[in-house]
């Protein structure tokens, strides 16, 4: 089924590194399911504020771009799909 929705080639760019130079690999010991912020309510807000005015195609763009922006924050593929397993399980 399709939403009408053309995925776009260019979602995220990020600043790459010369080949043969390699970033220091920080390890996490696995996803984190606990509560980390003080106040959920203000994430939910900021989540849905930042959707606010757009069509669902610029929406689930924005949805798009913040996911791999997150995950190249997280940087960890064992923990990426612990959290992509987790999210489909819901």
């Amino acid at each position: 089924m399709s939403s009408g929705y053309e995925f776009p080639c260019r979602v995220v760019r990020f600043n790459m590194r010369p080949a043969g130079k390699k970033r220091e690999q920080k390890r996490m010991n696995g996803l984190v399911t606990d509560a980390q912020v003080a106040d959920a309510d203000v994430i939910y807000t900021a989540l849905v504020e930042a959707r606010r005015g757009l069509s669902e195609g610029e929406a689930a763009a924005l949805d798009t771009r913040l996911v791999l922006i997150l995950a190249n924050h997280i940087g960890d593929i064992a923990v990426l799909r612990e959290a992509i397993a987790l999210a489909k399980d819901r």
